[in-house]
């Protein structure tokens, strides 16, 4: 069913040279400059014996004490093979569960997802950040970006459009350059016309909704019309309960509605923004499909089994949204040939519209990035220093006190 709803929303393919005739297939994506480990792996190092380290955190562990966020930025720090980033793994996740979780700072989880990328354990980085609960995963927008470049340059849509899924649950799209990788990623993934599971489908149309809230243009305002009609199939089918599982979203009902709403905000628009025709499609071609389902439950065909499994998943607020289903069909007619008419219908496909953003606007959207990231790493140089600082004057202090009672016991004795 899924499948049949992006039908004429996304070409098969597109050909990202015949926008500009020197524009390869990779030449947009983030630059040599923004992916450029030198800055990071420029940092002052604290060489460690990682086997040191892994015997003394659990002996720490073992008598019940906490390890301090040094100790476990430490061992991440020193990885210098796939074997030791499953051996870090185990640590996170021991250091998840302990008295210092909420410790765990964010120059670890940027060298974490660093060193995932740079030893090939890829697999890691998504599996500590789908599990972030678990492990205390929660990149910042620059880590994310690595990340969603990393699968796009692979042509891994999926895998991207999951990492766009973390960005959207953690309501990081903040930076132009994470919306444009974001939206690349899953117009791209759209364009397989793949078969999207419930859950596959409230994922991908929460993160349209809301990367395409941050984008007042064509491409933003194509991507919210894509993403409200996704939430609306499913809040049709299945509830509106069903919607709001998990997803930061507005609590309440008619999405099918908020599609519409979409299409009279263009064409009321003064402006030259319009909406994608494959959008439109997408839009006409789901009415349908739940037209005819509506139909066919209507007369009859249901069998009665099914008809108490759907009572009992839909409230009567679910079905008095259903009933207006005839008027959302009308009045999509009518702001379709308005649009038409005004010549607010953009004949290039959303992946399209998606790619020419990105080779216009991603190469400016990076000049802050990188000045900001640049920022952020000498802050985090300056915030290690004072706890190593810390770290050494609790030592030293523990020591001092230590002596001063080996020489009172001693005092003790020879009185």
């Amino acid at each position: 069913m899924a499948a049949s709803v992006w039908k004429r929303c996304v070409t098969a393919a597109v050909k990202v040279k015949c926008l500009h005739p020197s524009f390869s297939a990779r030449r947009w994506l983030l630059s040599a400059a923004y992916t450029d480990t030198k800055l990071w792996e420029s940092r002052e190092k604290d060489p460690q014996n990682l086997a040191l380290l892994a015997s003394t955190m659990d002996r720490t562990y073992d008598k019940n004490f906490p390890v301090s966020s040094l100790t476990i930025s430490r061992f991440v720090d020193n990885i210098s093979s796939r074997e030791e980033v499953e051996q870090a793994e185990y640590y996170l996740y021991k250091f998840r569960h302990s008295p210092n979780c909420w410790y765990l700072r964010d120059w670890t989880v940027h060298d974490w997802i660093q060193q995932c990328l740079k030893y090939k354990a890829r697999e890691k980085a998504m599996y500590t950040l789908k599990n972030k609960v678990q492990y205390g995963i929660f990149p910042d927008d620059f880590t994310f970006n690595l990340l969603i470049d990393s699968y796009i340059k692979d042509e891994d849509f999926k895998s991207a459009c999951s990492v766009v899924e973390e960005v959207m649950l953690q309501e990081a799209f903040d930076l132009p350059s994470t919306q444009i990788l974001s939206l690349y990623a899953l117009s791209s993934y759209l364009a397989t016309k793949p078969q999207l599971a419930v859950s596959e489908e409230r994922a991908v149309g929460a993160s349209l909704l809301i990367c395409g809230l941050k984008q007042d243009n064509t491409v933003g305002l194509s991507a919210q019309l894509l993403g409200n009609v996704l939430l609306g199939k499913l809040e049709m089918s299945s509830g509106i309960h069903a919607v709001f599982k998990g997803m930061p979203l507005f609590w309440g009902r008619g999405y099918l509605g908020r599609a519409l709403a979409v299409m009279e905000t263009v064409a009321a628009a003064s402006g030259d923004v319009k909406l994608s025709v494959d959008t439109l499609d997408s839009v006409n071609n789901l009415l349908q499909e739940l037209s005819s389902a509506s139909d066919s439950d209507s007369s009859g065909e249901e069998s009665a089994g099914e008809e108490d499994k759907k009572e009992e998943e839909v409230d009567e607020d679910d079905e008095a949204e259903r009933a207006k289903l005839p008027q959302y069909v009308h009045r999509f007619k009518e702001l379709r040939s308005e649009l038409e008419s005004q010549g607010k219908v953009d004949f290039a496909s959303f992946q399209a519209l998606v790619t020419s953003l990105a080779q216009q606007n991603l190469a400016a959207a990076e000049k802050p990035d990188l000045e900001q990231y640049e920022k952020r790493v000498q802050g985090w140089e300056a915030e290690k220093k004072q706890l190593v600082m810390r770290e050494k004057e609790t030592r030293e202090k523990v020591e001092k006190e230590k002596q001063e009672r080996l020489a009172t016991r001693v005092v003790a004795q020879q009185a």
